[in-house]
Protein backbone atom coordinates (compact mmCIF):
# COMPACT_ATOMS: atom_id res chain seq x y z
CA UNK A 1 0.00 0.00 0.00
CA UNK A 2 1.23 3.50 -0.83
CA UNK A 3 2.12 5.20 2.44
CA UNK A 4 0.57 8.41 1.13
CA UNK A 5 -2.78 6.78 0.29
CA UNK A 6 -4.49 6.87 3.69
CA UNK A 7 -8.16 7.26 2.72
CA UNK A 8 -10.67 5.15 4.66
CA UNK A 9 -11.64 3.21 1.53
CA UNK A 10 -8.04 2.44 0.72
CA UNK A 11 -7.35 1.35 4.30
CA UNK A 12 -10.29 -1.04 4.19
CA UNK A 13 -9.38 -2.47 0.79
CA UNK A 14 -5.78 -3.11 1.81
CA UNK A 15 -6.58 -4.64 5.20
CA UNK A 16 -6.10 -8.37 5.76
CA UNK A 17 -9.05 -10.63 4.98
CA UNK A 18 -9.70 -11.27 8.69
CA UNK A 19 -9.91 -7.54 9.40
CA UNK A 20 -12.13 -7.05 6.34
CA UNK A 21 -14.40 -9.81 7.58
CA UNK A 22 -14.64 -8.13 11.00
CA UNK A 23 -15.45 -4.80 9.36
CA UNK A 24 -18.13 -6.39 7.19
CA UNK A 25 -19.66 -8.08 10.23
CA UNK A 26 -19.70 -4.82 12.19
CA UNK A 27 -21.25 -2.91 9.30
CA UNK A 28 -23.97 -5.54 9.02
CA UNK A 29 -24.60 -5.35 12.76
CA UNK A 30 -24.73 -1.56 12.56
CA UNK A 31 -27.37 -1.66 9.79
CA UNK A 32 -29.43 -4.20 11.77
CA UNK A 33 -29.06 -2.05 14.88
CA UNK A 34 -30.33 1.08 13.13
CA UNK A 35 -33.26 -0.88 11.70
CA UNK A 36 -34.12 -2.13 15.21
CA UNK A 37 -33.82 1.41 16.60
CA UNK A 38 -36.30 2.86 14.10
CA UNK A 39 -38.72 -0.05 14.53
CA UNK A 40 -38.64 0.34 18.30
CA UNK A 41 -38.98 4.10 18.07
CA UNK A 42 -42.19 3.87 16.02
CA UNK A 43 -43.51 0.93 18.07
CA UNK A 44 -43.12 2.76 21.39
CA UNK A 45 -44.73 5.88 19.95
CA UNK A 46 -47.68 3.79 18.78
CA UNK A 47 -48.00 2.09 22.19
CA UNK A 48 -47.97 5.47 23.94
CA UNK A 49 -50.62 6.94 21.62
CA UNK A 50 -52.92 3.89 21.89
CA UNK A 51 -52.62 3.78 25.67
CA UNK A 52 -53.41 7.48 25.99
CA UNK A 53 -56.38 7.15 23.63
CA UNK A 54 -57.83 4.24 25.62
CA UNK A 55 -57.22 5.99 28.93
CA UNK A 56 -59.16 9.02 27.72
CA UNK A 57 -62.06 6.75 26.78
CA UNK A 58 -61.79 4.88 30.08
CA UNK A 59 -62.04 8.03 32.20
CA UNK A 60 -64.65 9.69 29.97
CA UNK A 61 -67.49 8.01 31.85
CA UNK A 62 -68.19 5.26 29.35
CA UNK A 63 -69.51 2.12 31.04
CA UNK A 64 -67.12 -0.78 31.58
CA UNK A 65 -69.36 -3.10 29.58
CA UNK A 66 -69.31 -0.74 26.59
CA UNK A 67 -65.53 -0.40 26.84
CA UNK A 68 -65.17 -4.16 26.96
CA UNK A 69 -67.42 -4.63 23.92
CA UNK A 70 -65.35 -2.07 22.02
CA UNK A 71 -62.09 -3.73 23.10
CA UNK A 72 -63.34 -7.15 21.98
CA UNK A 73 -64.25 -5.79 18.53
CA UNK A 74 -60.96 -3.89 18.22
CA UNK A 75 -58.70 -6.63 19.59
CA UNK A 76 -56.23 -6.64 16.66
CA UNK A 77 -55.66 -2.89 16.68
CA UNK A 78 -55.95 -2.32 20.42
CA UNK A 79 -53.11 -1.00 22.54
CA UNK A 80 -51.52 -2.87 25.47
CA UNK A 81 -53.60 -1.10 28.10
CA UNK A 82 -56.85 -1.88 26.31
CA UNK A 83 -55.90 -5.56 26.01
CA UNK A 84 -55.01 -5.66 29.71
CA UNK A 85 -58.41 -4.19 30.54
CA UNK A 86 -60.14 -6.69 28.23
CA UNK A 87 -58.34 -9.59 29.92
CA UNK A 88 -59.56 -8.48 33.33
CA UNK A 89 -63.14 -8.00 32.18
CA UNK A 90 -63.14 -11.31 30.30
CA UNK A 91 -62.01 -13.23 33.38
CA UNK A 92 -64.53 -11.38 35.53
CA UNK A 93 -67.39 -12.31 33.19
CA UNK A 94 -66.26 -15.95 32.99
CA UNK A 95 -66.31 -16.18 36.78
CA UNK A 96 -69.76 -14.60 36.85
CA UNK A 97 -70.99 -17.16 34.30
CA UNK A 98 -69.84 -19.90 36.70
CA UNK A 99 -72.14 -18.28 39.32
CA UNK A 100 -69.26 -17.14 41.51
CA UNK A 101 -70.48 -14.22 43.58
CA UNK A 102 -67.71 -13.80 46.15
CA UNK A 103 -66.23 -10.30 45.58
CA UNK A 104 -62.74 -11.37 46.65
CA UNK A 105 -62.67 -14.28 44.20
CA UNK A 106 -63.93 -12.11 41.35
CA UNK A 107 -61.41 -9.39 42.06
CA UNK A 108 -58.47 -11.80 42.43
CA UNK A 109 -59.38 -13.55 39.17
CA UNK A 110 -59.55 -10.26 37.28
CA UNK A 111 -56.25 -9.09 38.77
CA UNK A 112 -54.45 -12.34 37.91
CA UNK A 113 -55.72 -12.14 34.32
CA UNK A 114 -54.55 -8.55 34.01
CA UNK A 115 -51.12 -9.34 35.47
CA UNK A 116 -50.67 -12.22 33.00
CA UNK A 117 -51.71 -9.95 30.12
CA UNK A 118 -49.37 -7.27 31.42
CA UNK A 119 -46.42 -9.67 31.28
CA UNK A 120 -47.28 -10.70 27.71
CA UNK A 121 -47.56 -7.08 26.62
CA UNK A 122 -44.24 -6.16 28.23
CA UNK A 123 -42.53 -9.08 26.49
CA UNK A 124 -43.67 -7.61 23.18
CA UNK A 125 -42.69 -4.05 24.13
CA UNK A 126 -39.23 -5.17 25.26
CA UNK A 127 -38.49 -7.11 22.06
CA UNK A 128 -35.26 -6.04 20.27
CA UNK A 129 -34.00 -4.36 23.44
CA UNK A 130 -31.69 -7.27 24.25
CA UNK A 131 -30.30 -7.13 20.69
CA UNK A 132 -29.39 -3.46 21.12
CA UNK A 133 -27.78 -4.25 24.47
CA UNK A 134 -25.71 -7.00 22.88
CA UNK A 135 -24.60 -4.72 20.04
CA UNK A 136 -23.66 -2.01 22.52
CA UNK A 137 -21.57 -4.33 24.67
CA UNK A 138 -20.00 -6.67 22.10
CA UNK A 139 -19.26 -4.43 19.07
CA UNK A 140 -16.27 -2.60 20.61
CA UNK A 141 -14.65 -5.92 21.50
CA UNK A 142 -15.22 -7.32 18.01
CA UNK A 143 -13.63 -4.17 16.59
CA UNK A 144 -10.77 -4.49 19.04
CA UNK A 145 -10.22 -8.08 17.91
CA UNK A 146 -9.96 -6.85 14.33
CA UNK A 147 -7.48 -4.18 15.41
CA UNK A 148 -5.29 -6.61 17.33
CA UNK A 149 -5.30 -9.07 14.44
CA UNK A 150 -4.50 -6.30 11.96
CA UNK A 151 -1.59 -5.04 14.06
CA UNK A 152 -0.22 -8.58 14.38
CA UNK A 153 -0.52 -9.02 10.62
CA UNK A 154 1.20 -5.69 9.99
CA UNK A 155 4.15 -6.45 12.27
CA UNK A 156 4.70 -9.91 10.80
CA UNK A 157 4.98 -8.18 7.42
CA UNK A 158 7.75 -5.96 8.77
CA UNK A 159 9.79 -8.88 10.08
CA UNK A 160 11.88 -9.22 6.92
CA UNK A 161 12.64 -5.50 6.60
CA UNK A 162 16.06 -4.24 7.61
CA UNK A 163 14.81 -0.74 8.35
CA UNK A 164 11.32 0.10 9.61
CA UNK A 165 10.18 3.70 9.61
CA UNK A 166 6.98 5.40 10.68
CA UNK A 167 6.00 5.76 7.03
CA UNK A 168 6.06 1.99 6.56
CA UNK A 169 4.36 1.20 9.88
CA UNK A 170 1.59 3.80 9.76
CA UNK A 171 -0.56 2.33 6.94
CA UNK A 172 -0.72 -1.13 8.53
CA UNK A 173 -1.60 0.28 11.96
CA UNK A 174 -4.20 2.60 10.43
CA UNK A 175 -5.83 -0.31 8.60
CA UNK A 176 -6.17 -2.16 11.89
CA UNK A 177 -7.55 0.84 13.79
CA UNK A 178 -10.39 1.24 11.28
CA UNK A 179 -11.92 -1.94 12.74
CA UNK A 180 -12.08 -0.34 16.20
CA UNK A 181 -13.61 2.81 14.70
CA UNK A 182 -16.34 0.79 12.97
CA UNK A 183 -16.96 -1.13 16.21
CA UNK A 184 -17.53 2.14 18.05
CA UNK A 185 -19.70 3.39 15.17
CA UNK A 186 -21.95 0.38 15.71
CA UNK A 187 -21.88 0.46 19.53
CA UNK A 188 -22.46 4.15 20.36
CA UNK A 189 -25.92 4.54 18.74
CA UNK A 190 -26.96 1.18 20.25
CA UNK A 191 -25.92 2.36 23.75
CA UNK A 192 -27.83 5.63 23.42
CA UNK A 193 -30.92 3.92 21.99
CA UNK A 194 -30.85 1.15 24.61
CA UNK A 195 -30.78 3.65 27.50
CA UNK A 196 -33.51 5.77 25.92
CA UNK A 197 -35.79 2.82 25.17
CA UNK A 198 -35.20 1.23 28.59
CA UNK A 199 -36.36 4.45 30.25
CA UNK A 200 -39.40 4.73 27.98
CA UNK A 201 -40.34 1.08 28.56
CA UNK A 202 -40.09 1.56 32.33
CA UNK A 203 -42.54 4.44 32.02
CA UNK A 204 -44.93 2.33 29.95
CA UNK A 205 -44.73 -0.47 32.52
CA UNK A 206 -45.35 1.91 35.43
CA UNK A 207 -48.27 3.50 33.59
CA UNK A 208 -49.89 0.13 32.91
CA UNK A 209 -49.33 -1.15 36.45
CA UNK A 210 -50.98 2.02 37.76
CA UNK A 211 -53.95 1.40 35.48
CA UNK A 212 -54.28 -2.18 36.78
CA UNK A 213 -54.43 -0.87 40.35
CA UNK A 214 -56.94 1.86 39.45
CA UNK A 215 -59.17 -0.56 37.53
CA UNK A 216 -58.99 -3.05 40.42
CA UNK A 217 -60.10 -0.33 42.81
CA UNK A 218 -63.03 0.50 40.53
CA UNK A 219 -64.07 -3.15 40.40
CA UNK A 220 -63.78 -3.41 44.16
CA UNK A 221 -65.99 -0.36 44.69
CA UNK A 222 -68.59 -1.64 42.22
CA UNK A 223 -68.61 -5.11 43.78
CA UNK A 224 -69.01 -3.62 47.23
CA UNK A 225 -71.82 -1.32 46.13
CA UNK A 226 -73.84 -3.81 44.09
CA UNK A 227 -72.36 -7.29 43.45
CA UNK A 228 -72.89 -8.12 39.82
CA UNK A 229 -71.69 -7.02 36.45
CA UNK A 230 -69.89 -3.67 36.73
CA UNK A 231 -71.46 -0.96 34.64
CA UNK A 232 -69.71 2.29 35.50
CA UNK A 233 -66.85 3.95 37.29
Amino acid sequence: MNSQDMSILSLVLHASWVVQLVMLLLLGVSVASWAAIFRKLFALKRVKNLNEEFERDFWSGTSLNDLYASAAQNAKNAGPMERIFASGMREYQKLRERRITDPGTLLDGARRAMRASFQREMDVVESSLSFLGSVASVSPYVGLFGTVWGIMHAFTGFAGMEQVTLATVAPGIAEALVATAIGLFAAIPAVIAYNRFARDIDRVATHQETFIEEFSNILQRNLGAHPGSPSGH
